[in-house]
């Protein structure tokens, strides 16, 4: 309660005279594009503790609730956090993985080794089936990614067939309805491959270009389920795999076209999780924020193509990735989650919630135990990281009418560099209330922001706010609520607010 009290008191203390140096006009009146809920989407490969143990323990299980293997308390956090849509079963898995062996008769499936990542054995038994129904369960809808680098059109088109598929019109679907699932699901995404240039084959673009118009060939709308076809992306800055891929690829066989971003500060020293300096953090920050441009390269070679944005462009890898955390399984990718990542992801998503026009998707790496993810588990135990805070809090924009928005901002300056300190993105839903989210990235001042609204006559303004007094702080399993969100009192007066924004911290106001 004290915390609030403060927030509310600085708010009317700066409420000034003066305004700020730092603004927000938001065109209330003025939106055209749709926030698609997708880029909200998460991701979950074959990795570590993400699947076997994260999402599923198994139907045996009597120390943690499951429902058919897959852990209640998760189901439960991930419907909560709205989940859209979710990316399985890689990664650099994906082209490893062989469908068929994940259905069907648990006992009878085969065992594969995951060369990838920590070169364990695993069982098979969370499979396609297990997959799509823990989709049902957190009302996501599913995005698969199929094998290109080791498998073949044929492997992907039955697959397409077995998920889809009415009872009874194929071989592949009447297998499904003996594996018990008479009705199909709906699968609409499917990614050809994954980081073609990298774990999924080492090609060229060239010859990427010319497998997916193969393998795109053969996936074909099945039982009226459209098929949204998504192109193994660009790794960054690589501006010519783009290129080449919309040069050479008709656009009626391609939907969406990925791209994969991690904010790493040194591949080769990615650095604590946990235990890092200011210095260390700016440099994250600086990677995060080079997200905007690389979107706006990617997007203009798009345009240059498919001047009428048919293509979707798909981030369908971003997140902050360190080193794994003392005493973990090096292959296993378990890193902490603190308010740098917070800040992180608010920033990102304000990156994508204004680029909305040509990104339609965007999935976190990743939702569980690995990498920059929502929910940790230990056992029977769960927490929610500040990250998952933040998708919560930005939740609101899913689906609402993206609004221009202006940005004055301050830069955060640490020895000889700077980045501007503020990020925004605004939206209208359709009740009518316009929700801004902004994030502070300075990691020791406050800021001080005026806020404008134009367009509509606005009467009431409340908002929440993610922060906290140290940003390596983080929720652990013996603290698992030291970081959550807190009522953030703001007063308007002639559609304008004047507020006062801690260190590191994310807001998001509702106007109406």
């Amino acid at each position: 309660m004290k915390r609030v009290i403060f927030y509310s008191f600085l708010s009317l203390v700066v409420a000034a005279n003066v305004e700020a140096q730092n603004k927000i006009v938001i065109q209330s009146d003025s939106g055209k594009f749709v926030i698609n809920k997708n880029i909200y989407g998460h991701f979950s490969e074959h990795l570590g503790r993400s699947i076997y143990e994260g999402i599923y323990v198994g139907g045996k299980n009597r120390a943690i609730p499951n429902t058919d293997g897959i852990r209640n308390d998760v189901v439960d956090a991930l419907r909560k956090l709205k989940v859209p849509l979710l990316r399985w079963p890689g990664g650099c898995f994906a082209d490893i993985y062989h469908w068929k062996d994940g259905v069907g008769p648990k006992k009878k499936r085969a065992s594969i080794v995951n060369q990838w990542w920590g070169g364990v054995t695993e069982d098979n038994s969370f499979g396609t089936n297990e997959f799509l129904n823990f989709c049902k369960m957190i009302a996501a809808e599913p995005y698969i990614s199929g094998n290109v680098g080791s498998g073949t059109p044929q492997e992907m088109s039955d697959w397409v067939n077995y998920v889809n598929g009415a009872p009874g019109a194929s071989p592949m679907s009447q297998w499904r309805v003996k594996n018990g699932q008479k009705q199909p699901w709906t699968a609409t995404y499917w990614g050809v491959g994954n980081e073609a240039w990298g774990c999924g084959g080492n090609m060229t673009p060239e010859h990427y270009a010319n497998l997916f118009r193969q393998f795109a060939t053969y996936l074909t709308p099945v039982n009226n389920t459209k098929m949204f076809r998504i192109a193994s992306g660009a790794s960054s800055a690589d501006e010519n795999w783009t290129e080449v891929l919309m040069k050479n690829i008709p656009l009626n066989l391609m939907q969406g076209i990925g791209v994969h971003h991690y904010a790493v500060i040194d591949w080769q020293k990615k650095g604590s999780s946990v235990n890092f300096s200011e210095k260390e953090y700016f440099a994250t920050m600086k990677e995060a924020l080079k997200m905007d441009d690389i979107v706006s390269r990617h997007a203009a070679i798009m345009d240059k193509y498919d001047p009428g944005k048919q293509v979707a462009l798909i981030v369908d890898e971003w997140g902050g990735w360190y080193d794994v955390d003392p005493g973990t399984n090096p292959g296993f990718l378990f890193q902490q989650n603190t308010m740098r990542d917070a800040v992180l992801a608010g920033a990102t998503l304000n990156i994508f919630n204004n680029h909305c026009e040509r990104v339609q998707m965007a999935n976190l790496a990743q939702m569980v135990n690995v990498l920059q993810a929502v929910v940790l588990t230990d056992k029977e135990k769960l927490i929610l990281t500040p990250t998952y805070h933040v998708m919560e809090m930005y939740n609101v924009h899913q689906d609402a009418t993206m609004l221009p928005v202006k940005t004055i901002a301050e830069d955060y300056q640490f020895e000889e560099g700077k980045l501007p300190a503020i990020s925004a993105s605004a939206s209208k839903d359709k009740n009518g209330i316009t929700h801004i989210s902004l994030t502070n990235i300075d990691a020791s001042r406050a800021k001080e922001i005026t806020i404008e609204l134009k367009g509509n006559a606005y009467k009431t303004i409340s908002g929440r706010i993610l922060t906290s007094d140290k940003l390596q702080n983080h929720n652990s399993f013996d603290t698992p609520e030291k970081i959550r969100p807190a009522p953030f009192n703001v007063e308007m007066k002639d559609n304008k607010a004047l507020i006062r924004v801690p260190p590191f911290s994310v807001v998001v106001l509702a106007a109406n």
